[in-house]
């Protein structure tokens, strides 16, 4: 007979006992590729603690991390895209609108308004990638070149932060024309000697950044931010070559003096503060 006996839990029972992980909790870095906390992410402003990567992140949070507080007057939020040219791919242009729209809360994929920066004064315009990948069709068009109007009217310097994967197709032709009407636009502040400072975040393709957001006094870009007209996979494609190492970064537009300086996201509002500081010390430095 033995001394003792031990039970034995069958292995159906233990496996119930598993410890489930509730989902959302951890972040893949789309730069380093690390898993990382969420909440760690959230409390570092969606920056990554192990490569410094910039999240993206909405233009309402934008807004938030470098106005003054209570500065920000919205303009042209009535805006709405149209569907000119009944455009329909696996879904109808006007479902997307539709839809977008319910999930962002937004009319399109930009906000513009009046806003103080560190005390400056500005007009100030901020595309959000949420809104069908930040594509520039008409509405965009038209609020960056409001924007650019009423800066030239008040004479307070223009910001814009730009978030786009480029041109919007589904608006065609009408979409390509904005390139133009809102490089017009910022060259008049040009010559008028308004400052424009353009902030690129990731990404910025495409038609945004083959018009208004590469014509900036001041060039601004988050680190780590992917910067370009065709993404890194088309080239390749297209050259049957491999890209350099960091190809389309920011850091690789730095060197290649398409950027002129890399800010990261903490440091962004005091930033801007100070260039809005030299050029009201300097009133012909945006000539």
């Amino acid at each position: 007979m033995p001394w003792f006996k031990k039970d034995k839990a069958p292995k159906a029972q233990l496996s119930d006992k598993k410890v489930k992980i509730p989902e959302g909790l951890w972040v893949k870095c789309d730069n380093c590729k690390e898993i990382v906390y969420k909440q760690e992410i959230e409390k570092n402003l969606k920056v990554c603690p192990k490569c410094r990567y910039h999240f993206r992140i909405s233009a309402r949070e934008r807004l938030d991390l470098v106005v003054d507080e209570g500065s920000f007057v919205e303009y042209d939020a009535g805006l709405s895209p149209k569907d000119f040219l009944g455009f329909k791919d696996t879904v109808k242009y006007k479902d997307k609108i539709k839809s977008s729209q319910s999930t962002t809360g937004q009319r399109d994929a930009i906000i513009s308004g009046k806003a103080a920066i560190g005390g400056h004064d500005v007009m100030l315009a901020v595309m959000d990638f949420s809104f069908m990948g930040g594509s520039m069709g008409s509405v965009v068009g038209e609020k960056i070149c409001r924007a650019s109007e009423r800066a030239e009217e008040a004479g307070v310097p223009l910001v814009i932060f730009s978030s786009s994967g480029g041109a919007r197709m589904q608006e065609g032709v009408v979409s390509l024309m904005q390139m133009a009407k809102t490089s017009a636009a910022v060259a008049r502040l040009g010559q008028k000697g308004i400052p424009f400072i353009s902030v690129l975040t990731d990404p910025t393709f495409g038609g945004v950044s083959a018009s208004f957001s590469s014509l900036g006094d001041v060039i601004i870009a988050e680190p780590k931010s992917l910067i370009g007209f065709a993404g890194p996979r088309v080239i390749e494609q297209t050259i049957k070559q491999q890209l350099p190492e960091g190809f389309q970064r920011a850091e690789f537009q730095m060197e290649h003096g398409q950027v002129d300086m890399i800010v990261d996201r903490q440091h962004m509002k005091d930033t801007l503060a100070r260039i809005l500081e030299f050029f009201k010390a300097s009133p012909t430095a945006g000539v």
